[in-house]
């Protein structure tokens, strides 16, 4: 038994460490444990206890022929969900065959724990799959002492099949007394009439911390596991409702644990956690940022400068070089005698406001005296973003303040930046412009049931060729070394047009592919409006000509967008020829910034395989580039002709370099995690949508980040 544990542990541990890559605990809080589920709780059972805000957990674990793999993310203080990926064997009786099972829990705590009362929370397990584990709970925790937890609740549904009693919520409504059997023949739905509903039983358990690094826990489980233990399946015989477990710290952000479960059973899991709030890297390997230079009142009325023939051109040089020793970029530039505006590229961070502080300390240092006014215009794929107006006097003045962020803030002015502002002399070496680079790709494959997790490792080649402000050429060309997506045997079974169900036959011809090559055109065809139009090979799947157009005012948090892609299926060697699907497809979008780092997208439209509706989407985001997101399809497409699933749906996250290397980078890693990819709901994949890369710029965003100003 404990050699076929470590065996799966050892055969899952690479997909946990993709999930989270390893990290520490939010500085100060109490280390939470995770149970089996992968959520914060004792063994088997719920706690009412929270993991710290933002907190991720992954977390692998076995017992009795099931293997959970759950990721876990705290997403509000008290709102905390979970994605689970289940294994169990011999689960199909008449063959002996493992099922594989797809889950979906929240949970949120409605009370917080004071001296003498419980924290109490309301969860809902597995609420959105195929209900193997579909239960409800009201757990309540009690810490008695520094380390003494005890916790105790009711449960539903699963968590109500062991020593059940009549459901107390029946005096309410007779129809709480009963509890449909089954689940949707496609899974994935929301059963919303099975809450709460049934036969009911309580659960405990307590824990205690022995050491900082040990804790030991038990629990009564009020789960039968009549599923794993029905004849024929007889996964484990279930002598005892009582567990008991030693979870042990093995280093900051990864918790091991064993267990003894159900008087029969052997078990054990191990979570990685780490915190979006927190870096893995203490400190930066940044220098610091250059001092404001304080003008002497003399210099300021001093407007010779301007006479002399060659001055605006050594300024503009001098600029350059400063910039790109700070890893950003000069677009253009114009001097005059008391102002200066300069077209920025940022390749330097993620956080807008650093790179805006570090420009204008910049023109602090060489700008004549007599220049008092900066106009800062940040340029995102060759087109202004905003402008940020600033005061030198200002930043001479607020330096060194205490509170400096917020009072720089309040003094800057953040406009449109439209596109009538003379550019000045563009930098030569910017445009035209070729660039390049080779280097290793992973592309990986989530849900096959006969290998859960599949990639395809190899080098790929990007080139970029910028043309003009707004206009460049970009390819990337892939060759794959060694994988195991080609082989997997399942094909398209889908009753609609096979538009994404097919990618295993890209993947069997698409040896040495063209993923993308690509003519994008960004331009402002007016005031708070932004253009796009892209041509060419889009994806591995896709080409044909895309155009999107976009409604951003620069103070507002809403954001209006329509885009219309006509567009033909590649042939499957991702090479140059296309299949005889053809389509036009496109969305009209809004975007809402909700704050304290929310964002919300409504997508409505036509996808892919000609179906019509809408995306939902939500996403928390957070100030070092962190985004963690989840969303949800529905379109014309019947759950049943959908398939298995019902509609489309998943997790976004994007990890920002920066995290784990301690310096700056604007470069991050996304990925999307779908609990089935299916034809419905499907949407081209296309580079340079405008509305993240421009909102960075606009004041919502701009003041959310603001102390990075003086970085």
């Amino acid at each position: 038994m404990s050699n076929q544990i470590v065996r799966l542990i050892q055969a899952h541990l690479g997909t946990l460490l993709f999930f989270v890559g390893g990290g520490a605990y939010s500085e100060g809080a109490e280390p939470i444990s995770y149970n089996l589920y992968g959520s914060p709780g004792l063994i088997d059972m719920p706690t009412a206890q929270s993991a710290p805000d933002a907190e991720i957990g992954a977390t692998l674990g076995y017992f009795a022929g099931t293997t959970r793999t759950t990721l876990a993310f705290q997403i509000t203080p008290r709102l905390s969900g979970s994605f689970r990926y289940s294994r169990i064997q011999n689960f199909m009786i008449a063959t002996g065959g493992d099922t594989y099972d797809r889950s979906l829990d929240l949970r949120y705590r409605f009370v917080d724990e004071g001296p003498y009362r419980p924290a109490i929370a309301i969860g809902l397990r597995d609420f959105l799959g195929t209900g193997r584990y579909s239960s409800e709970y009201v757990a309540a925790t009690k810490h008695v002492g520094p380390r003494l937890t005890f916790s105790g609740g009711i449960g539903w549904g699963r968590l109500g099949s062991y020593k059940g009693f009549d459901n107390p919520l029946g005096a309410l409504d007779g129809r709480f007394d009963t509890r449909a059997a089954g689940s949707s023949a496609t899974g994935g739905q929301i059963e919303s009439g099975k809450w709460f509903r049934g036969d009911a039983a309580f659960f405990a358990g307590v824990s205690w911390v022995a050491t900082d690094r040990l804790t030991v826990k038990a629990e009564y489980s009020s789960d039968a596991y009549i599923i794993e233990t029905t004849s024929g399946r007889d996964l484990f015989e279930r002598k005892s409702p009582f567990n008991f477990a030693v979870d042990y710290q093995v280093r900051d952000g990864v918790r091991a644990q064993a267990y003894y479960m159900y008087g029969s059973e052997l078990g054990a899991s191990i979570s990685l956690v780490l915190n979006p709030k927190q870096p893995t890297v203490n400190g930066t390997a940044a220098p610091a940022p250059l001092p404001v230079r304080v003008r002497e009142s003399a210099e300021v009325v001093d407007l010779d400068w301007t006479t002399q023939p060659d001055s605006v051109e050594m300024l503009r040089v001098r600029v350059a070089e400063m910039l790109a020793a700070e890893n950003l970029a000069l677009e253009s530039i114009d001097i005059a005698g008391r102002t200066v505006t300069l077209r920025l590229r940022n390749n330097r961070t993620l956080i807008a406001p650093e790179a805006i502080g570090r420009t204008a300390r910049i023109l602090s240092q060489v700008m004549p005296a007599s220049v008092e006014h900066f106009t800062i215009i940040p340029v995102v794929g060759g087109v202004p973003a905003s402008a940020i107006l600033m005061n030198r006097s200002d930043l001479e003045r607020l330096e060194h303040e205490p509170d400096n962020a917020w009072k720089s803030y309040v003094r800057v002015e953040i406009v449109d930046a439209g596109d009538t502002t003379d550019p000045g002399v563009y930098s030569e070496s910017l445009y035209p412009k070729f660039r390049w680079n080779l280097g290793p790709y992973v592309s990986p494959s989530y849900f096959d049931p006969d290998s859960p997790v599949r990639a395809d490792v190899g080098i790929e080649l990007n080139a970029f060729y910028d043309l003009a402000p707004g206009l460049g050429l970009s390819g990337t060309l892939r060759h794959r070394l060694a994988g195991n997506v080609s082989k997997s045997i399942r094909l398209s079974n889908s009753r609609i047009q096979p538009v994404r169900t097919d990618a295993v036959l890209y993947a069997r011809e698409g040896g040495t592919a063209l993923q993308h090559l690509t003519l994008n055109y960004q331009f402002r065809p007016g005031t708070n409006l932004y253009g796009r139009v892209t041509a060419g090979y889009f994806e591995e799947m896709y080409g044909g000509i895309s155009g999107e157009i976009l409604w951003k005012p620069v103070d507002s948090r809403l954001g209006l967008g329509a885009e219309v892609n006509y567009v033909k299926q590649r042939d499957y060697d991702q090479m140059f020829g296309f299949r005889d699907y053809e389509t036009t497809t496109g969305h009209l979008s809004a975007y809402y910034d909700f704050g304290n780092g929310f964002h919300g997208q409504l997508d409505v439209g036509r996808y892919l395989a000609k179906d019509w509706g809408s995306t939902i989407s939500l996403s928390r985001e957070f100030a070092n580039g962190w985004k963690i997101g989840a969303f949800a399809t529905f379109t014309d497409v019947s759950f049943e002709d959908f398939g298995e699933g019902s509609f489309d749906k998943g997790l976004t996250f994007t990890i920002p370099a920066s995290h784990f290397l301690g310096q700056p980078s604007p470069t991050t890693v996304g990925t999307t995690i779908r609990s089935i990819t299916r034809d419905g709901g499907a949407r081209l994949n296309v580079r340079n949508r405008l509305y993240n890369d421009v909102r960075k710029y606009h004041a919502p965003e701009l003041r959310a980040n603001w102390g990075r100003f003086w970085r």
